[in-house]
């Protein structure tokens, strides 16, 4: 009478470790890293390992050198938009926007927008925070 009731426990063992790695990635969450253009600019965007609280968010920007970026997250499911953070100088091209907030797991819409020499431009790139 046993042996049925430890195959159910393994079975049921099995299957939530599966529905967990499906979940969770199966391990280490990958960085997302996106590229687009608008205008004379092109903008790569990285951010490591999107999580539900503070992020560092990376961008790059290649042509005129823009004068201030800023990155401002939207969840349009849940009716969710924060104020634009700040992007920093992080190197020639390269600026960083720290301790960026998100309250929630889900999908996100983070738009750059950039002025500069080029004229203002915005980029928004999709990101999965679980």
């Amino acid at each position: 009478m046993k042996r049925p009731t430890v195959l159910i426990a393994v079975v049921a063992l099995v299957v939530a470790a599966g529905v967990a790695w499906l979940l969770w990635g199966g391990g280490g969450t990958k960085p997302t890293t996106q590229q687009a253009v608008s205008g004379p600019y092109t903008v790569q965007f990285s951010a490591d390992q999107p999580r539900v609280g503070g992020n560092t968010f990376a961008v790059a920007v290649t042509g005129p050198a823009p004068e201030a970026v800023t990155v401002a997250p939207v969840m349009a499911q849940m009716g969710h938009a924060l104020a634009p953070v700040p992007a920093g100088p992080d190197g020639p091209g390269r600026f960083r926007a720290a301790d960026v907030g998100l309250p929630m797991a889900g999908q996100w819409e983070i738009t750059v927008s950039l002025r500069g020499p080029g004229g203002p431009a915005q980029v928004v790139f999709p990101v999965l925070v679980k």
